[in-house]
């Protein structure tokens, strides 16, 4: 990146800090640098988070950037939330301070509104215009993410008469394979609405050798490619899970109805069927649609059971006989799975609990991941893992998920929190799939899992959906895609649709398709908007929940280090807070050049140092939970 003082002109999008001032993130092409440059609340004003701008840039003495001269190029938000304010009888939009640092006038466009109103505007050639109140009682946390980050929450009529027509389209089996009399089960959470997995498990034949069908709801035989339905779908690109409310992709009238894998009723599925060797080795992979019944919907807990303790519940009776295939396959891929490294993704979660009669929180509980957990997600690696082989077999274009081996100073940076946590990593300059695996199993069970599990996740880096070929380094997969939830995201479908194509005799498909890739990309940047909700949800319902717990003290570890202070996350709760470093006695303290120790003149904090800490206050809207030290 340039680093000469003299100013120059460039393009960026705008991000906004609840504090009033913003920043400019300029991407360079074709490389992975980015110049960040601050712009001052003045020139901040009459502008959005997300506002594509130029700008005149400088860099001043300390090599830190400046934006100044900021006029609008393009502007992707469409909808604000804000609180009304009257101020000198002008109605005015307190608009949510992620996203604006001023207050808007607001053209209540004839409708009643008094002061402290939680509402919902769009945004009109610079104006911004109410669409509508959130009514008493709605959850105005909810409100400010959805529209933060400009999710969809509602379907057009046109899009939801779709998917009402859609389901004219009959379960028959036709030409496809019949596997009614195949014992299928699903496994989900009891809340789960929209169930698109299903599987079955064929005795061992002479040869020791079993196969393992993994049957997934076929989504592209009733959301047609070009319809008002697809393009609704397509823009989501993923259900939204917030906590308290789902955003789905697609209508509930398809994705918990007619499309999920409901017991005792046949679905249209496309499943694929693995031949699983006594060594663990998938050896072969056949894919064809078909139509299913499933026999049996269990849950997580119950299946455990029987994993564990070999305990039958009464929905497990119809497929008693043949469970313990189930448990066989699942031990012969974690077998195989372990002899080439990666590290298991169930992890620990927190999850919040809300009164069913008033709808408020009433509750924040860690659950563990369990044996069924880890049975199911091999199942669906090993699915996913065939399909992405067998289209490249084929020279067909896919929607490959890639995720990088980290580079040399994250490595490091895992190394020394690993360290100060009482861990002995060891990866060296390079980290392998082996060595994650066995640091993977080293922390699995200890008091610092799930911090450790969270700086982990951070330092592998994120995956990303491309329409290149190229290995999973996480699940140490030379070859990895999305399938088996084609219902809740858009990228399995567009491999379904594929796989569908080249069945039934299409044979016309680009290598590395130039239209997939531009979907890739769209998926992207749509995944990343739903995990930035999901996250701001979590901690927004953190920082509720913990004003309850104000003046109590805790067991932490320190996750992250920054300039403002130490993020910290509170033993066996998941919580994050921060201590701020003006609170810090010994100070001032600066970080040091990879944020790992925030240094003073008397003592130094490290990332993975184990503290205890009081909460002091909290600030729901801002997502934030503030500490103190306890010495």
């Amino acid at each position: 990146m340039d680093t000469s003082v003299s100013p120059r002109t460039v393009t960026g999008r705008l991000d906004v800090h609840p504090r009033g001032f913003g920043f400019l993130t300029v991407q360079t092409p074709g490389s992975p640098e980015v110049l960040s440059a601050f712009v001052p609340p003045p020139d901040l004003n009459p502008y959005f988070a997300g506002d594509v701008v130029t700008a005149t840039v400088t860099a001043g003495a300390d090599g830190r950037w400046s934006a100044s001269q900021l006029s609008l190029v393009e502007r992707p938000r469409t909808q604000v939330y804000g609180e009304v304010v009257l101020r000198k009888g002008v109605t005015l939009l307190h608009v949510d301070r992620e996203v604006a640092n001023a207050d808007w006038v607001l053209d209540a466009a004839g409708t009643q509104v008094q002061a402290g109103d939680a509402v919902v505007a769009r945004i009109d050639e610079g104006k911004v215009v109410l669409l509508y109140r959130v009514e008493e009682g709605e959850d105005r946390s909810l409100e400010r993410v959805i529209a933060r980050h400009g999710l969809r929450k509602d379907f057009s009529a046109e899009v939801v008469e779709e998917a009402r027509g859609a389901r004219a389209v009959p379960h028959a089996v036709g030409a496809r394979r019949d596997l009614r009399d195949v014992p299928t089960v699903t496994v989900d959470a009891p809340s789960t609405r929209d169930i698109d997995d299903a599987i079955s498990v064929l005795p061992a034949g002479p040869d020791g050798a079993l196969r393992l069908l993994v049957s997934i709801a076929d989504v592209g035989e009733y959301v047609k490619q070009g319809s008002a339905l697809d393009a609704e779908a397509r823009e989501r690109a993923t259900s939204v899970y917030l906590a308290g409310r789902v955003l789905p992709m697609l209508p509930e009238a398809l994705s918990s109805h007619w499309l999920s894998l409901m017991p005792g009723e046949e679905r249209l599925c496309l499943t694929v069927e693995l031949r699983i060797d006594p060594q663990g080795r998938v050896t072969a992979a056949d894919v064809y649609e078909s139509v299913i019944r499933s026999w049996a919907r269990l849950n997580y807990d119950e299946v455990a059971a029987f994993l564990d303790r070999g305990e039958v519940s009464a929905p497990m009776e119809p497929v008693r006989e043949v469970m313990p295939w189930f448990r066989l396959a699942a031990a012969r891929l974690a077998v195989a799975r372990a002899a080439r490294g990666g590290m298991e993704f169930a992890r620990d979660e927190a999850r919040f609990t809300f009164d069913q009669a008033t709808g408020e929180l009433s509750g924040l509980v860690s659950e563990k991941p369990t044996s069924a957990h880890a049975m199911i997600e091999r199942f669906m690696v090993a699915a996913n893992e065939a399909i992405a082989g067998w289209l490249l077999a084929r020279g067909l274009p896919g929607v490959y998920r890639v995720h990088e081996q980290p580079d040399p100073l994250r490595v490091a940076d895992l190394n020394a929190f690993a360290e100060t946590s009482g861990f002995a990593a060891g990866f060296g300059r390079e980290l392998t799939p082996l060595a994650l695996a066995a640091f993977d199993r080293q922390i699995a069970g200890a008091v610092a899992e799930p911090a450790l599990r969270s700086v982990l996740r951070r330092s592998l880096g994120p995956s990303r959906y491309t329409v290149k070929p190229g290995p999973h380094f996480g699940l140490a997969a030379p070859l990895y895609l999305h399938f088996t939830s084609p219902i809740r995201r858009y990228a399995d479908l567009a491999v379904h649709r594929t796989l569908k194509g080249y069945l039934r005799g299409r044979r016309d498909f680009v290598d590395e398709d130039p239209g997939m890739e531009a979907l890739a990309v769209h998926i992207n940047a749509k995944a990343r908007a739903s995990t930035r909700a999901e996250n701001d949800r979590h901690r927004e319902l953190e920082a509720r929940w913990m004003a309850g717990h104000v003046g109590k003290q805790f067991q932490a570890r320190v996750t992250r280090v920054r300039p403002f202070g130490l993020v910290v996350q509170l033993d066996g709760m998941l919580v994050e807070g921060v201590v701020p470093a003006d609170a810090l006695s010994g100070g001032p303290f600066r970080p040091d050049a990879r944020e790992l120790s925030l240094v003073g003149k008397e003592r130094t904090f490290t990332v993975g140092m184990p503290v205890t800490v009081k909460v002091t206050s909290t600030d729901e809207q801002l997502g934030r939970i503030e500490l103190s030290l306890v010495e």
